[in-house]
């Protein structure tokens, strides 16, 4: 016999999706695919699957640049929300966290719950879930207790943003999961935060990571206020763009053969060099600007260390006063 409020997660479900609440829901229709495609039953008691540990070091072996990437990033996030009873998942793109924070008095409560390194939480294993839809989705989202699909999982709180390596592809999500009850919908809106400043910060240092020998410069993004990131070689030739920046100008991997000069990209035609470096004094100033000239925090909102920021402000024949 079901427990009753188990019975009510599964009533709740499965009548929004009769009522046809997914063609206006994305909630709904991630349940509709836990339901339908993944053939899952909300009611499901069984833990999540667990991998086995040479499974879980290959997994981390293909992520390796990122993992190491993303250290210092985790830590800070997790200085941010870990003394509230939250722990800080970094997740493949299969759904399976590599790395993770949390605070030792709670590592037996999160490992109960599965909030733990080598578990599957992809969509088709779990159905509606933070790592596993926003995988799916592929945007920041927030899947709040009983918006889970697995009654069992409905005290969980997930805040978790996609992740996108060097060739903007989708490569892992960042998550930040609770299971306190008293977590105020204010508080779930400052982890959102934290977590796609961490994710900008992650892509931002794994980029430079994967162009070690070439001048990363960032490019003026209208979609995003700026920040997307191109790499270009001793020619000035675009040879790597992040995300955003494939996103601002229409570029695929074709345009990135080495052939682009990036006055072109950025200008698009004579005077070009003059005009790039224009755009990225502007981004530099728009970021001082909006730190108050405290060159700490704008190297930080741009992804950039403090003598990165440094060596840009004196290339590009700027000061903190600007």
């Amino acid at each position: 016999m079901r427990d009753a409020s188990v019975a009510r997660h599964v009533d709740r479900i499965e009548s929004a999706i009769a009522g046809s609440e997914a063609a206006h829901s994305a909630l709904v229709a991630s349940w509709q695919r836990s339901c339908a495609l993944h053939r899952l039953d909300p009611a499901d008691a069984r833990g999540p699957q667990t991998l086995t540990g040479p499974e879980l070091q290959r997994a981390r072996e293909r992520l390796d640049l990122l993992i190491r990437s993303a250290q210092d990033s985790l830590d800070r996030l997790y200085q941010a929300v870990g003394g509230v009873g939250c722990c800080v998942l970094l997740a493949d793109a299969d759904g399976v966290p590599v790395d993770r924070r949390g605070a030792p008095a709670d590592d037996e409560t999160f490992h109960r719950w599965g909030l733990w390194t080598g578990t599957v939480w992809s969509e088709a294993s779990e159905g509606t879930n933070g790592i596993g839809t926003c995988l799916v989705e592929q945007r920041l989202l927030t899947i709040h207790r009983d918006q889970h699909f697995h009654a069992r999982n409905s005290g969980l709180s997930c805040t978790t943003a996609p992740i996108h390596d060097h060739e903007g592809r989708l490569a892992a999500a960042l998550d930040v999961s609770s299971c306190r009850a008293d977590l105020t919908e204010g508080f779930v809106n400052l982890i959102a935060v934290a977590v796609s400043d961490a994710v900008r910060r992650i892509e931002a240092e794994n980029f430079r990571r994967a162009f070690p020998d070439a001048r990363v410069l960032l490019a003026p993004s209208p979609e995003r206020g700026g920040g997307g990131l191109i790499a270009v070689d001793r020619h000035d030739l675009v040879i790597g763009a992040t995300r955003a920046a494939r996103l601002a100008f229409g570029l695929r991997d074709d345009d990135l053969r080495g052939s682009l000069p990036a006055a072109d990209l950025l200008a698009g035609g004579p005077g070009g060099r003059e005009q790039l470096a224009d755009a990225e004094r502007g981004v530099i100033q728009r970021a001082l600007a909006r730190s108050h000239g405290n060159v700490s925090a704008a190297a930080a909102s741009l992804g950039m260390s403090r003598a990165t920021f440094y060596r840009a402000l004196k290339r590009l024949r700027l000061d903190a006063a600007h």
